[in-house]
């Protein structure tokens, strides 16, 4: 990591690095940071994660703690990562998915589960920031173009944004302060991965999401890898980061590699027997089952309210299933609660997680009709029910975000924030989901052929199989296998 005022050998203005450390004191003041009190580390099996993947928690070490385990580096991985949003999440679990194939122990470090200390209450406070102008932006068409558009795709865009969260870096080393230096460290959040370059650990990398080269993903001192060829070009070149000044030094080649897609085991390794699934059930005439999808920042119930009214036809006539993951937004429940009754539409709840699990797997063989809501007050089991759905619906409903990489047919809706319209670009590019529907007379033209017509689900079950073919949904597993290499080289 750099100490000079420079990134990866480019130097920054020293009013951003002015800018980055009055950010960082301003939190540091607000949040009453002492960078001599970390905790002492140790793990405890993740409720649910645990049996689904033998994930171990990293958690503070306290005084009647039960079923701890101490934390080992060997034959094992540190997977970083934040509650902010799903996307970050949802690749962590693919990580932990991979990492439990390949027989290693996956270590879960959350930066939010200290919430004492100036680093969890910082991402606490920004996260709200976001939320929020996330919901405002499927609300505000002019806040949306010309305040969140910009925001989320040109505020991080520079080499400043990234020296800003290098500075707010030190807020959260502390809480990895006290990890095995030589464990592998897989960061899915940019802040993990700077804290743990700050903390000295020998082997991060940075996984990177979407399809749109941002600064405020780097981490310099990490490794980093991409989901596809352009964005590998994006990030190496670092291209369009310098403010409108040229940048004469790039990444190093060995400190960034193109691994593809970040998807689950589980997924991966049944994507013949699932696109074979959808077929089957298209030639047999079956009910077709969509899934809906609400993003971390809940910003779409009034979209996934218009949707659900328009399919109102052929829910009753059992020519569409439709299954509405709403993650654990209860109050965005709320307002799609009201539409629905007010709309006349019936649907049946779950909101238990065995009870989920054993719903899933009953319609994988078995026929499904009506309106299935989905809402789970475990952060896990609020993004893991959109993964298990996944694989026995036939199209996926979802805005760009990191489900775009998924293999399973979808349908893009609008983006929330300019930042994620690579992600639909790349899906219909490789021919596995819909071009972006930002309007609605394009939103509902693509229904009624998806609902009506078999054409586009073959196309994108028979894409999606040759794309597995050719190891693009393998990024998980390569992912891993980059840290690990990194790790030897550094011994």
């Amino acid at each position: 990591m750099s100490v000079n005022g420079t990134i990866f050998g480019n130097p920054i203005p020293k009013r951003s690095l002015k800018n980055a450390e009055k950010a960082f004191k301003k939190y540091a003041k607000k949040f009453k940071f002492d960078p001599m009190n970390y905790p002492k580390l140790t793990s405890v099996p993740m409720p649910q994660a645990f049996d689904e993947f033998g994930i171990y928690k990293v958690v503070k070490d306290e005084p009647g703690l039960e079923n701890t385990k101490p934390i080992v580096a060997n034959n094992s991985i540190m997977i970083g990562t934040i509650r902010m949003g799903f996307g970050h999440y949802r690749m962590a679990l693919a990580i932990a998915s991979a990492a439990k194939h390949a027989g290693l122990t996956p270590y879960w470090l959350d930066l939010m589960s200290f919430p004492d200390s100036a680093g969890s209450k910082t991402i606490q406070y920004l996260e709200n920031l976001y939320n929020i102008g996330s919901r405002l932006s499927q609300k505000l068409k002019l806040f949306d173009k010309w305040i969140w558009e910009p925001i989320t795709s040109q505020v991080a865009k520079g080499l400043a944004y990234t020296a800003r969260d290098r500075a707010l870096a030190r807020l959260f080393e502390p809480n990895l302060r006290d990890l095995p230096k030589d464990i592998p460290f897989i960061s899915s959040h940019p802040w993990t991965g700077h804290a743990a370059v700050h903390a000295g650990l020998k082997s991060v990398v940075a996984i990177i999401p979407d399809n749109y080269a941002l600064a405020f993903h780097l981490v310099e001192g990490a490794g980093h890898t991409v989901q596809t060829g352009s964005l590998y070009m994006g990030y190496r070149t670092l291209r369009d980061m310098g403010g409108g000044e040229e940048l004469y030094h790039t990444i190093p080649q060995n400190d960034i590699r193109y691994v593809g897609h970040y998807v689950d085991h589980e997924i991966v390794s049944n994507i013949n027997a699932d696109c074979e699934a959808r077929l089957a059930r298209l030639r047999d005439k079956k009910t077709r089952r969509f899934l809906l999808t609400m993003g971390g920042a809940g910003a779409q119930a009034k979209r996934f309210a218009d949707i659900a009214k328009f399919c109102k036809s052929a829910i009753d006539s059992k020519k569409l299933a439709l299954f509405i993951n709403m993650g654990d937004h209860a109050g965005r429940w709320a307002e799609l609660k009201y539409e629905l009754d007010c709309s006349g539409i019936h649907y049946t709840m779950h909101t238990e997680w065995e009870s989920t699990k054993a719903f899933i797997e009953e319609i994988r063989n078995d026929g499904a009709h009506g309106v299935h809501i989905f809402l789970h007050t475990s952060f896990f089991a609020a993004v893991y029910t959109t993964n298990l759905l996944m694989r026995v619906v036939d199209v996926m409903i979802t805005k760009p975000s990191e489900l775009a990489f998924y293999p399973v047919p979808k349908l893009f809706i609008q983006r929330v924030g300019k930042h994620e319209a690579w992600g639909a670009i790349h899906g219909s590019e490789i021919g596995d989901g819909t071009l972006e529907t930002s309007s609605a007379a394009n939103l509902r033209q693509a229904l009624r052929l998806l609902i009506e017509e078999d054409d586009l689900i073959t196309l994108y079950c028979g894409n999606i199989i040759r794309n597995a073919q050719a190891g693009m949904y393998d990024g998980a597993y390569h992912a891993i296998e980059y840290a690990l290499e990194r790790l030897d080289q550094r011994k």
